[in-house]
């Protein structure tokens, strides 16, 4: 019956009411996590919620409006008082992910972090003479800066948002309102038409905006919302939408474009992601419109990008229709995470089979078999994009949420024990290779990011035995 009397309610009422209890309870010093612990026992049941078919979401149970809310207001300060006698290690597992995740987020701070400024390096050691190589214009490509460029400055805040989901720790909200946001603030364009964030910063001259910049952070954005209930998170994420919806036509049938500059493919990148956010959309709004924006581009990559010989995802199509078959596995992880979404929404069977075809192809084409130095054999995620990684797991997450197969996440938790003892340096940064046997020279900042964001999900999951 509680569940279906949420069902009337906006997540952010919701939130807003438990607010004010918590600030009612006579416990100064407790107040904060009193709020947090709530807030983590609302999402266990929205989660319930969102499992439910979606014709089952969006119907209005509520018959009685003045006896539905006294008895939700009950509820929320039963689960205050139940909150109080949670202990403080709340999120912190076995293996103490999150310990290892301040680590690295130490670590990362002090090697890239720049004094006086809320920004940071993109490598260590610093090369001023350093070019970055994954931009859409060439001559930008060659022009050396002393700051990181968004995406992986985007990384410490999906790294730092994961940290405040799992712990509901302060420090953790001190730390995005007082650095992170602020400089990422940095990067927001106002100057052309619909406002976006740029590659680079907005005191430097104006540089190219890319779609699945602003995707993966107005996927930050929403589960920032999810996790605090402040609107103005939702609202930075539904600016950012926007922008997204803008990099749409009809061009090749449809899908976002990679770069506004330059829009001479439409990425799995773009639209995979694309879609993700569309749904986490719609599910802290239950606006049916983004529901079915999020199943448009599922359905617009599925159809224009995915090899079916092997279930995985290619990189883009350009729009003479040429198809560029590079595989990477944060393109085949966010499909993932999407037919999960889309399971998880409607619970038709058809999404729950192709994200688990697209589980079990990742596992065999982005892992390997490996005996490590320690004697044991498992399954080792192949060197290359740390952050690619990082976006697969959300795939995988997803994906154990809905059917509780437990074999991906062990091999990822395998994966970051081995790397902790064998792919570190003697500064806390990691190899991109995780079986330590190769080393680089330089080390890129959203490769540390992205191991702060799985040790930060992976302390966020009790595995089954």
């Amino acid at each position: 019956m509680l569940i279906r009397l949420l069902l009337g309610y906006r997540k952010y009422q919701i939130y807003k009411i438990v607010r004010i209890c918590a600030y009612l309870v006579p416990l100064a010093a407790k107040i904060k996590k009193i709020y947090f612990h709530s807030i983590k026992v609302l999402d266990f049941l929205f989660r319930f919620v969102e499992s439910k078919p979606l014709f089952i979401q969006t119907h209005n149970f509520i018959r009685h409006p003045m006896k539905t809310k006294f008895i939700v207001s009950l509820c929320l300060c039963l689960f205050i008082l139940a909150a109080c006698k949670r202990p403080a290690e709340t999120g912190v597992t076995e293996k103490n992910y999150i310990l290892k995740a301040q680590s690295t987020l130490d670590s990362l701070s002090k090697n890239y972090g720049i004094p006086e400024t809320n920004l940071l390096r993109e490598i260590y050691p610093f090369d001023e003479k350093y070019q970055a190589s994954y931009l859409a214009s060439e001559e930008k490509n060659k022009v050396p800066n002393p700051y990181s460029y968004l995406w992986p400055y985007s990384g410490t805040l999906s790294a730092v948002n994961v940290l405040l989901e799992t712990t509901c720790s302060s420090k953790y909200r001190q730390l995005l309102s007082n650095q992170v946001l602020p400089g990422l603030e940095e990067y927001l364009d106002v100057s052309r038409m619909t406002t976006a964030y740029a590659s680079y910063i907005n005191s430097a001259p104006a540089s190219d905006r890319f779609y699945d910049d602003n995707v993966w952070i107005g996927i930050d954005f929403t589960d920032l919302y999810r996790t605090t209930g402040k609107e103005r998170y939702l609202k930075k994420a539904q600016l950012l939408w926007r922008f997204i919806q803008s990099g749409t036509d009809d061009k090749l049938g449809g899908g976002i474009y990679w770069c506004e500059q330059k829009k001479e493919s439409k990425n799995t990148c773009s639209n995979a992601p694309g879609s993700v956010f569309a749904f986490k959309l719609f599910e802290v709004t239950r606006d049916s419109t983004y529901y079915h924006q999020g199943k448009s581009l599922y359905e617009w990559t599925k159809k224009n990008l995915q090899d079916p010989q092997d279930y995985l995802y290619f990189d883009h199509i350009k729009m003479d229709s040429t198809i560029g078959k590079t595989k990477y596995s944060y393109n085949s992880g966010q499909m993932m995470q999407s037919a999960a979404l889309l399971y998880k929404l409607t619970k038709n069977p058809v999404y729950l089979t192709e994200a688990q075809n697209l589980a079990k192809a990742c596992y065999q084409y982005f892992f390997q078999d490996f005996i490590g130095k320690n004697g044991k054999e498992f399954k080792l995620i192949k060197k290359g994009n740390t952050w690619f990684t990082a976006v697969m797991l959300r795939g995988f997450i997803e994906l154990y949420y809905q059917d509780n197969n437990s074999v991906y996440l062990d091999a990822f938790s395998q994966n970051l024990d081995y790397a902790w003892q064998y792919a570190r340096d003697e500064k806390g940064l990691f190899q991109t290779d995780f079986s330590g046997e190769t080393r680089d020279a330089q080390k890129w900042l959203l490769t540390q990011a992205a191991m702060v964001e799985m040790y930060g999900r992976m302390a966020g999951i009790k595995l089954k035995e």
